[in-house]
């Protein structure tokens, strides 16, 4: 059901999803996309939650998880909220009422919940790799805590996100291992990739990641879509409908397009990002160049080697043409996130975090630059209270919650941005 990107090597949904990554070191990628006819497409309008994840799942599963199982996982995994909140002319999809206050907890939770079950006649520890640029870390570790079949690996970025993400990461201690690295979110993706085929680690552990190079981490986020298309129906909006997406490892927008090739009514995805912009770059000169990442307010997104690149090229069957004719990207500074949020407090009462300040900055560009009519739609990705220092700062006034983090640190090591010492690391937990 599953090929690699590059040498073609054919994987099952369990082999993929235990594996994170092919041996040759790239991508698992679906054999095949099923589209759903236009009974099912219509159906989502009276589904719920949990069935509508499973009618986006299934497909993708087949028979190596058993329909019992696939609907106790989604219980799990979509536990909660995905508010679809008019704001002007737009909408903002709230997709961060989870665990962990980002929308990150669907993919994370999909993903432990099946290696739980695909691990329980497992007698030997499986131990699971993230990177994370902010939100990633907290939900793997949040998903992940007292599954006592997995040690948990978190490699974040010195001084790059910030501190309530940080607290979220390393208070929990047991079996979540966090890991500071003195680099970018690029070196740990770089580091964890690594990991993932180097030959001792291999031969000592069962290695894998959590990041969404891992299928069981990427493709459950194709539910939401969904479910904001049934909002969007229960609301009698059926115009041509454009979604902008906060994007830095794309993994998120990526898995909207496969929505799309499913069936899902969209029209245009605006691949909205910081001004670390090798996608805008790159739609403009076909030239794939990451520079050197950059830090910014909207941190989870300080990515410039976006992993899921790939798949979204293969989506277009690497037909630049085709990407084009779907598919655009922006790119914005800190004082526009920043001007974007005060805007919107100033005129909704609405709180904006940094991610959907710069999801609605490419909507309202794109509808600049385009005359034909659309419903636009952002998704705001993470609970404002996560950049709650920024955030003050700009609207000058503090905002209430009663949601608290363990502000205790637990086994944190901090170290270089060295492949051995990591390795060394690794084989002792």
């Amino acid at each position: 059901m599953y090929y690699s990107l590059k040498n073609n090597l054919k994987s099952n949904f369990r082999n993929a999803v235990s594996k994170g990554i092919a041996k040759d070191g790239s991508l698992f990628f679906p054999k095949k996309i099923t589209k759903l006819d236009k009974n099912a497409l219509e159906s989502v309008k009276s589904l719920s939650n949990i069935e509508i994840g499973f009618l986006v799942m299934k497909d993708f599963i087949g028979d190596e998880i058993k329909n019992s199982d696939l609907i106790k996982i989604l219980e799990k995994s979509i536990s909660f909220e995905f508010n679809l909140v008019p704001l002007g002319n737009f909408y903002s999809f709230e997709l961060f009422h989870g665990p962990t206050l980002a929308f990150k907890d669907v993919g994370a939770s999909f993903l432990a919940n099946s290696l739980n079950l695909f691990n329980s006649n497992n007698k030997k520890k499986s131990t699971i790799i993230v990177a994370t640029s902010g939100d990633t870390g907290a939900a793997v570790a949040k998903s992940f805590f007292r599954m006592h079949k997995f040690n948990v690996v978190i490699l974040y970025p010195k001084n790059k996100i910030t501190k309530f993400q940080e607290e979220q990461i390393t208070s929990l201690g047991e079996n979540i291992y966090p890991i500071e690295i003195d680099g970018s979110f690029d070196d740990c993706q770089s580091l964890v990739k690594r990991l993932l085929i180097d030959h001792d680690v291999l031969k000592e552990l069962n290695i894998n990641s959590a990041n969404s190079i891992n299928i069981g981490r990427w493709l459950p986020q194709i539910i939401y879509y969904f479910i904001m298309f049934r909002e969007l129906l229960n609301n009698n909006i059926n115009e041509k409908l454009a979604i902008s997406v906060p994007s830095g490892n794309f993994g998120n927008i990526c898995a909207g397009i496969v929505a799309n090739k499913m069936g899902l009514p969209v029209e245009k995805y605006i691949a909205s990002t910081n001004i670390n912009d090798t996608i805008p770059r790159f739609l403009v000169n076909q030239v794939y160049k990451p520079y050197k990442t950059k830090r910014t307010i909207s941190n989870a997104m300080d990515v410039n080697d976006p992993s899921n690149f790939p798949r979204i090229m293969k989506l277009f069957n690497n037909n630049f043409k085709d990407l084009k004719n779907k598919f655009v990207s922006y790119s914005f500074k800190d004082k526009q996130t920043r001007d974007e949020i005060l805007l919107n407090y100033n005129s909704f009462n609405y709180l904006l975090d940094p991610h959907g300040s710069v999801g609605l900055l490419g909507l309202k560009k794109f509808f600049d630059l385009e005359k034909k009519k659309y419903t636009g739609v952002f998704l705001e990705t993470a609970h404002p209270i996560k950049f709650e220092k920024t955030i003050k700062s700009i609207i000058n006034s503090p905002f209430g919650t009663s949601i608290k983090t363990n502000k205790r640190k637990i086994n944190t090591i901090s170290i270089i941005n060295n492949f051995k010492i990591l390795k060394e690391i690794i084989l002792e937990i």
